[in-house]
This record gives structure tokens, sequence and C-alpha cells, in this order.
């Protein structure tokens, strides 16, 4: 409720400097205090049920027993509070509960800044530095430790019966297994759904993928509702089109033409690399397959001499880089721009760069789980995009597409 201009001019008398409303001595955590210790004697009263110094007190078989010192830290440093106590020792506070030393507000700092990257010491530095909190690791470990059954929840909960496109990707991690620190991957799916909104739908580690890893996660969708998938956009992952068609066989298999790009320009020099990509881009942003097999024959000619193994790996791959030119280029931007991924695993790389390792495989989903959280906000195409993409969809593939109705 709003504070009268009365007592804000009361409290602001003698203001001087911000130090008067912000530093250790300030009114603000003067106030805190104040009101905290306040609603501490008011739960005391509650659970006595009679007030301070009322003669209705006398007999009840239990009564105030004074104050006990208590240290709790905020976001604006450490605050030394006074809490009541009962004779009979039956009272529990609500506010700042028993064993409880930080308050509300820490522990979201604390996990904002793991999610970001920051590791345990960097951590304390900066609460001790900003704030003059002094936590321990432990309490940084414990505060990001009651994540994983969040985690847990967000790795099983339903999905939606039908994806128009899922983007498979990974990312290296270095994780302990064992005593020795092996080179991991944590992949990635993140999906478009029927309103144009993205999802990631889980996270999973394995050190080397195969149709067997494949099948595992495959199965794990379906079981937590995924019924179809109309297009799976990856980058040559082993043994992922078997499973994929063996547990939805009519999903289209689609490689991903970023990847493609990328892995083509790793055979050019540097004052090269513009030229060629330019000339690529001829090749995917064709009005027609058969034109794009043209223009992929003329960057050979063109190029072929010098980087011979650009053309033969768009060749080798090419029944699986076609499918989308049978899509108008709405939908074509959505599978082969593959901005949202990109921007995704940027922000999972900027999380994970300052760990050297990570103890476990719980201890890396947790940190990527965390950055996910941050950098899921806003993802939703444009209305007019989307609203043209869903319509293709919905020609091309019928009764297996229905619209949301968000």
């Amino acid at each position: 409720m709003p504070i009268d201009d009365e007592i804000i001019e009361k409290l602001l008398a003698g203001y001087e400097k911000p130090e008067d409303l912000l530093g250790e001595g300030g009114l603000f955590k003067q106030l805190k205090k104040a009101l905290l210790e306040r609603a501490l004697d008011a739960e005391l009263t509650h659970h006595l049920g009679y007030d301070k110094h009322d003669p209705a007190g006398r007999g009840s078989g239990n009564n105030r027993n004074g104050y006990s010192g208590k240290t709790v830290q905020t976001e604006d440093g450490p605050l030394d509070i006074e809490v009541p106590r009962d004779r009979n020792g039956t009272f529990e506070p609500v506010i700042v509960p028993k064993g409880q030393t930080r308050l509300d507000g820490l522990d979201d700092k604390i996990i904002s800044m793991y999610a970001r990257g920051m590791s345990v010491r960097d951590i304390q530095g900066h609460l001790q530095e900003l704030y003059g909190i002094e936590v321990s690791p432990d309490l940084v470990s414990r505060v990001t430790d009651a994540v994983n059954e969040e985690v847990k929840e967000w790795q099983t909960r339903p999905l939606d019966p039908v994806y128009p496109v899922v983007f498979f990707d990974a990312l290296r991690v270095k994780i302990r297994d064992d005593g020795l620190v092996k080179n991991k991957a944590v992949y990635v799916a993140l999906a478009v759904t029927n309103s144009g909104e993205r999802e990631v739908l889980g996270l999973w580690v394995e050190q080397t993928e195969g149709a067997k890893f494949w099948m595992r996660v495959m199965a794990e969708l379906k079981n937590r509702g995924v019924q179809d998938v109309l297009i799976a956009v990856v980058d040559g992952l082993k043994g992922f089109p078997e499973a994929i068609t063996a547990v939805f066989p009519q999903t289209i298999i689609q490689t991903c033409i970023v990847h493609m790009v990328r892995y083509s320009l790793d055979f050019c020099s540097w004052k090269d690399r513009k030229a060629v990509a330019a000339r690529l881009r001829r090749v995917y942003q064709a009005e027609t397959a058969e034109l794009a097999a043209d223009r992929l024959d003329e960057f050979d000619a063109e190029w072929g001499t010098r980087y011979s193994a650009i053309a033969q790996s768009w060749r080798r791959n090419w029944d699986k880089v076609v499918p989308f030119f049978a899509f108008a280029p709405e939908v074509r931007r959505i599978i082969y721009t593959t901005n949202a991924i990109e921007s995704l695993n940027m922000t999972l790389r900027r999380a994970i760069k300052t760990r050297g390792s990570f103890p476990t495989d719980e201890a890396a989903v947790k940190l990527l789980f965390l950055a996910l959280r941050n950098a899921g906000k806003g993802w939703r195409r444009s209305a007019r995009e989307w609203r043209t993409a869903l319509n293709q969809f919905a020609i091309m593939f019928g009764d297996r597409f229905q619209p949301s109705a968000r």
C-alpha cells in the first residue's frame, strides 16, 4: 500500500547525501531492520495470543523471554536483528525462519551470477566487493543445487504433440568422469512451436553420439508427448537419421545450411572467405533445387581447382540439403537462418567459457539450464512472418500440422 507523504518527509528529514539513505548506517538498512523486528514481534504476539504487556498473558503457560541477536545476509549487506523468544521455545518465525541466515533476494542474485558463468570464487568476490557479504563456497553450492529439482522437472515436463521444426545441435564441454577430464557433447533440441515460439525441449550429455544414443533421445521425446516432428534440422549427427525415422517415420531431415557453409569456409584462406560465402549464398538461396544444383556446378567451375572439397561435401549431402527448396521463402528462412540456435549457443558458450571443467554431468546441465532460462525471454517470431509460414506448413503437411490458437 502507498506510504503517506508526511511519513516520507519525516523519514527524509536531515537527508543530505546518498550515504544517508544507502550507506552502512543509512535509512534503508535502518528501515529494513525496524520492519523485520516489528514483523517478528507481531508474529510472536500472534503465536502467544496476547499483546505485549497484556495482563491476559498471566498464567497462559507461555510468555515472552527476551531477544536473541542474529545476523542475516541481505542484498544490501549483513543486517543485525533482534529476534524475540518465547519461554517454551515453540515460536517458529516465518519472515526469518530459524536457521535461515539470508533473506530472499540474495539467493536470486547468486543464481543469476552463476547462470552468467561466474565461478564460485567470482561470486564470493562480487558479493564481498559490492555488498560486503561474505559467503562460503558451500553456501553457493547449496543455493545452486536447489535448482536441481527444477532441472529434473524441466527435463521431464510434458511436450506438445507436434513441432513444425526442431533444431538439434551440440556444445563441447569438459566434464570429469572416472577421475579424468573428458570432452563431452551436450546436445540441445530447440523447437519452433505451432504458435511460432521457440522452446528448448531438453539437454542430453553423451561422450560419443550414435544410433543408440539418439534412439534414447527420440524415445524420451515420444514418452513426453511428442507424436510428430515435421522437419528436423541437424548437422550430420551420427546415427540421427536412423533413430528419428524409426520413431518419427514421416520426419523430413534437413542438413543445417549454416553448418554446411561454416564447414565449407574452413577450407578457405581468410582472403577468399567472403567471396566463397557469397557464391554459396547463391546456391542455397536459389528459387528451386534444380537451379541450386546448376549454381553449385558454377561454383565448382570457379572455385573447384582451389577448393575441390567444398562442392564435394555439398554433393555428398545433397539429398539432405534440398528438402527445404520445397517450401516458400518464409519457411526456408526458419529452416536455414538459424539465428535462434546460434544466439542460443553463444549464450551457452558464454556461460561455460570461464569454467575449466565441470565435476559431473549434472553440474554442466544445471549451469546450461540456468543460462537457457535467462536466454529464453522474448523468443518469438514476428506475427506476420509466422502467419505466412504456418499457412505453408498447413498446405504441405495437411492434417499433421494444426496451427495453435494462441
